[in-house]
């Protein structure tokens, strides 16, 4: 196996590991190698000091250029989210799912895959649904209706 083969396969295998991290940094790696592969193959380099110097200024340039970019993308963006909003107050409305029954007001909840425990006035058994009324940093109040529809019947 010759060694523009070695490195062509090790930057495929870089940029495929891509998929199972989120650092966006493999990618880079992986092209840089891809480069340094196809330069040995095309014979434009030889020594193996060169071929380490193309692999590393390579993917440190495409790095710092691009990986902002890149990182965007995967990332994706959601508009629904009010960025003015601290954190805590962003789940307020939120739908969550009865994990445990509430027993004298405390049970636990399933909010975006996470569990919380939470409290409630109302009687709620697993797997009734729920709204988020307030937050209190690691615990949350909830209710049967949604806090809009609550304050209309008021």
């Amino acid at each position: 196996m010759s060694v523009a083969l070695i490195w062509i396969i090790i930057g495929i295998v870089l940029i495929v590991s891509e998929l199972l991290l989120t650092s966006v940094i493999a990618v880079f790696l992986g092209i840089g190698a891809i480069v340094t592969g196809l330069l040995l193959h095309w014979e434009v380099i030889e020594q193996s000091a060169t071929q380490f110097a193309v692999f590393g200024v390579v993917s440190l340039v495409l790095l710092v250029v691009a990986r902002g970019h890149f990182k965007r993308w995967f990332m994706g963006y959601t508009a629904d989210e009010d960025e003015a909003k601290p954190n805590f107050q962003r789940d307020i409305g939120a739908r969550v799912k009865v994990i445990r029954d509430f027993n004298h007001g405390a049970g636990r909840v399933l909010l975006n895959g996470v569990q919380w425990d939470a409290f409630s006035e109302d009687e709620l058994k697993s797997g009734d649904t729920a709204w988020v009324i307030a937050n209190e940093g690691i615990q949350l109040t909830v209710a049967k209706q949604k806090p809009n529809a609550a304050a209309k019947s008021i």
